[in-house]
């Protein structure tokens, strides 16, 4: 029988060595209460501590002072399992001093784990990470030197190779929701997402755990079936958060409004396009945006990722293609437009929001047609590394998945990176300040897609740039396209370390 209780008094019921199993998507979904009261009490007493925290997305919001983030960097958690990374700060530096094991899984894999968990399975078979990093005869899962654990491993099964994932054991279950009814049940009327919420709680009491749930309300009205997310019967604490204002709830996301194609750049304006600090000035992620736009057609099915491809959903609707395609975001969001920022992971104006699971099972059988997405550098062959910087750890998040299945696949990343600074004069595009980063280089850093697979697949995969474009051929990239103004001699052939 659920309880309703302060967020100090469920953090008391957490022991020493939990592994706490977040259903959050970044920023999104995110309780802060119940990671609040957990790191005043570890402040307070040293407990709970040496937890694992285990996240099929992340659970941070690009700032250190909130969520997870500071009783991390308290040294409350020695082992941390999850898809995205760069927006959990003190993860990353934590990680990067080899102070805490840090292994980084692909998201849609994570999350078919946890729902294999909810049905007791100790592992589950994939090809998703097959000949990128998360083979173990390519890499490994392990950020350091310190995560020695071994989560996958190859197996065959009927001649067929396959990635087998052990199934994480959660302890704790920490999600955010809306409101709670008299019988215990759990809805999500205000949130933008579901993530994992269910698969998570199951999971949890599968492995005898407790499920707590922070809300902002109680309803003595109950439920209609259809609106419980997770069930009474699986729920244990409840935590009400009335004064909580990290959801900043927004209509156009949480599915109250919809949001007509004619209407979207308006909503669009209300949120901030990225949580870095922009370049002045720079076009690049304008050329990059509109050029991948022009991929799109008619009909399509569509998934579009986090930093300059969000640019691609920005064009798509300025260039009216956004009424006749329909976007998807990993995170379970059909139709409408994904949010950029810190509201990444959520829809403006979708027509349907699943659980995580379900989208990645979507994405995994082929079902997009079209994908946008970034890279941090590719090689010669049309090998990409997306996850792994030479300043730490961005997170393999749901690309995985993503590229490895979908029809076309088109990589928005720029030629160069740190200073690079361009212009747009009409037609023409112009290179005001190169680059000190060549981004296409003959070795990289990590796969994490393997251009075999998409020989084998029959994949279309274009790599646009501020600059010019090139397509992935059998025997490598191609220079497909140079844009006005750009000198193909000297700002792309000489910048490269290998021929195409």
């Amino acid at each position: 029988m659920f309880k309703i209780v302060s967020a100090r008094d469920a953090i008391d019921a957490i022991p020493d060595g939990a592994c706490i199993g977040i259903n959050s998507f970044l920023a999104l979904s995110n309780p802060e209460a119940l990671h609040r009261a957990l790191t005043e009490r570890f402040m307070e007493t040293g407990h709970p501590g040496d937890l694992t925290i285990f996240c099929s997305a992340g659970f941070g919001g690009w700032d250190e002072t909130r969520f997870a983030d500071p009783y991390v960097n308290a040294g409350a958690v020695r082992e941390v399992i999850a898809g995205h990374f760069s927006s959990m700060p003190a993860v990353v530096r934590k990680a990067l001093n080899n102070e805490i094991e840090a292994y980084n899984p692909p998201l849609g894999v994570l999350s078919h784990c946890v729902r294999a968990a909810a049905a007791g399975h100790d592992g589950l078979l994939s090809e998703v990470g097959l000949n990128i990093f998360a083979d173990p005869r390519i890499g490994r899962l392990g950020l350091n030197a310190r995560s020695q654990k071994k989560l996958v491993s190859l197996v065959e099964v009927d001649g067929r190779e396959y990635l087998y994932y052990k199934t994480p054991k959660i302890d704790v279950a920490f999600i955010r929701a809306t409101s709670v009814d008299p019988n215990g049940n759990i809805s999500m009327e205000k949130e933008y997402l579901t993530v994992d919420a269910l698969s998570l709680a199951q999971a949890t009491k599968s492995n005898g755990g407790i499920v707590i749930v922070q809300v902002d309300s109680v309803s003595h009205i109950f439920k209609r079936p259809h609106t419980v997310i997770v069930p009474g019967i699986l729920v244990d604490y409840v935590v009400v958060a009335e004064d909580d204002v990290s959801g900043q709830y927004n209509p156009s996301m949480s599915g109250d409004i919809h949001v007509p194609p004619t209407h979207m750049d308006y909503f669009m304006s209300k949120l901030s396009t990225s949580r870095k600090k922009k370049v002045t000035g720079d076009a690049s992620p304008d050329i990059i945006g509109e050029r991948a736009a022009r991929e799109l057609q008619p009909g399509q099915v569509v998934n579009i990722g986090i930093g300059i491809p969000e640019m691609a959903g920005k064009y798509a609707s300025k260039l009216g293609i956004l009424k006749d395609i329909v976007t998807t975001v990993e995170a379970g969001g059909i139709g409408g437009l994904p949010a950029p920022g810190l509201a990444f992971g959520a829809s403006i104006g979708a027509d349907m929001i699943c659980d995580m699971a379900s989208q990645f099972d979507f994405y995994d059988d082929g079902g997009l047609d079209i994908c946008f997405m970034g890279g941090l550098e590719a090689d010669a062959a049309g090998n990409v590394n997306a996850h792994q910087s030479s300043s730490g750890f961005v997170g393999i998040g749901g690309f995985a998945n993503i590229t490895g299945a979908t029809k076309n696949v088109v990589f928005c990343m720029t030629f160069t990176a740190k200073g690079l600074l361009t212009r747009r004069n009409g037609s023409r595009v112009e290179i005001l300040q190169e680059g000190s980063i060549r981004k296409f280089r003959k070795d990289i850093a990590g796969i994490s897609f393997a251009a075999k697979n998409a020989y084998r697949k029959r994949q279309r995969v274009l790599y646009v740039t501020e600059r010019c474009v090139f397509e992935l051929t059998p025997d490598g990239l191609r220079l497909k396209e140079v844009f006005d103004g750009i000198d193909e001699q000297k700002q792309v052939r000489d910048l490269l370390d290998f021929e195409v």
